[in-house]
């Protein structure tokens, strides 16, 4: 086992009371179905609502602080939601902007070579100022490598992994900006992998994202956190969590049967 007593309790509480302030807060949509409520029931018809509602908030509200929770461990600094900078070069700006179009021309991504073209311009030229910048996850190892994750749903859209992509090497120049030495990547996560049991089709991001030293999937993200096996204890803890509040949630549609 990965995580520790302290560990599982911790992400236990994490995830009962976000479902259980959901439950507190959730207003059911008040569509009238009639064609889904005879043929489904309108019971089943609320829990569909209550699930999709609670999805759009899974990666704030349950991810991130776990991912936090996983990492405390492992790292010497763990925080969600983290005031990147508010500042960029403009110099930097249009090597990012190179970088892109030499991806839309069919170059090969490599984020290390990406890395340092950025670092040589961070600090050169007028500096923009951006409304503050907050990244998904910000960790630092114990060799002061610094890692900015964000956070994305299970199945991204194609058309937004150029923004994906700019977003990511944005990141790097604000905080090169303020910390030109930095040992420092950014990656997408992706918390679970919809295709399972086949592999994620990690085709779809090729192009623009360097497959390798950019992206991270289910195992990949939660155990590069928590350490081996993390993943699959912390699929764990969320059967227990939600065993322990099956009693509820069943209470709470009820009211629609």
């Amino acid at each position: 086992m990965s995580l520790s007593k302290n560990q599982t309790e911790a992400i236990e509480k994490i995830i009962k009371e976000s479902v259980l302030n959901k439950l507190k807060n959730y207003k059911h949509e008040t569509k009238h179905m009639p064609f889904h409520f005879r043929l489904l029931g309108k019971d089943r018809m609320a829990l569909f609502s209550f699930i999709h509602s609670l999805n759009t908030t899974f990666g704030t509200s349950i991810f991130e602080p776990v991912a936090v929770t996983l990492a405390k461990n492992n790292f010497v600094e763990a925080q969600k939601q983290y005031k990147l900078g508010n500042k960029i070069s403009e110099t930097a700006q249009k090597e990012i902007q190179n970088i892109i179009n030499d991806l839309s021309m069919r170059k090969d991504p490599d984020k290390n070579e990406e890395i340092k073209r950025i670092r040589k311009v961070a600090q050169k030229g007028k500096i923009n100022k951006l409304k503050t910048v907050k990244v998904d996850l910000f960790l630092k190892d114990k060799d002061e490598n610094i890692h900015l994750f964000d956070l994305k749903t299970a199945k991204p859209n194609i058309g937004d992994f150029k923004y994906f992509k700019r977003t990511l090497l944005e990141w790097i120049a604000i905080y090169l900006l303020e910390n030109p030495s930095a040992k420092i990547n950014s990656f997408i996560a992706i918390p679970y992998n919809p295709y399972y049991p086949k592999p994620y089709e990690r085709w779809t991001l090729k192009g623009m994202l360097d497959l390798k030293n950019e992206l991270k999937v289910a195992e990949e993200f939660w155990d590069f956190l928590g350490g081996e096996n993390a993943y699959s204890d912390l699929l764990d803890c969320f059967e227990r969590a939600g065993i322990s509040l099956r009693k509820e949630i069943d209470k709470y549609f009820e009211k629609f049967k």
